[in-house]
């Protein structure tokens, strides 16, 4: 009789697959700060939100808008995300670029294939 694995066991399987994945050579890496810049605009794609710059730059949590805007560039030159312009030619919107969503792809892959490893 096998044992059921915990929960925490699937994550961490998981956790090790993603790991293989980020070393895979599709985009640059990103720095933890620029991480949780891509969840945040992934979070609101997925609720079909509108994420914009200053949206972001509300965020105090994130840091500073300087810093912000710096990071943001950073990603744009990885190839992680894009500004798109909406009516207010002031406001940019942000979303991820094709390669981006590749990545949640495999990472989604990944995590389908640690369950199943568990069960």
């Amino acid at each position: 009789m096998s044992k059921r694995p915990r929960p925490a066991d699937i994550y961490l399987r998981f956790i090790q697959l993603a790991e293989a994945v980020r070393h895979l050579p599709t985009l640059p890496a990103l720095e933890p700060l620029e991480a949780r810049i891509l969840e945040l605009i992934a979070l609101a794609r997925q609720t079909h939100e509108r994420l914009s710059v200053k949206d972001l730059m509300g965020k105090r949590e994130l840091g500073s808008p300087a810093m912000l805007h710096g990071r943001l560039k950073s990603m744009r030159e990885k190839g992680w995300i894009l500004l798109a312009d909406t009516e207010d030619a002031r406001r940019k919107q942000l979303e991820l670029t094709q390669a981006a969503l590749i990545h949640f792809d495999k990472l989604s892959k990944c995590m389908v294939q640690a369950v199943k490893k568990a069960g």
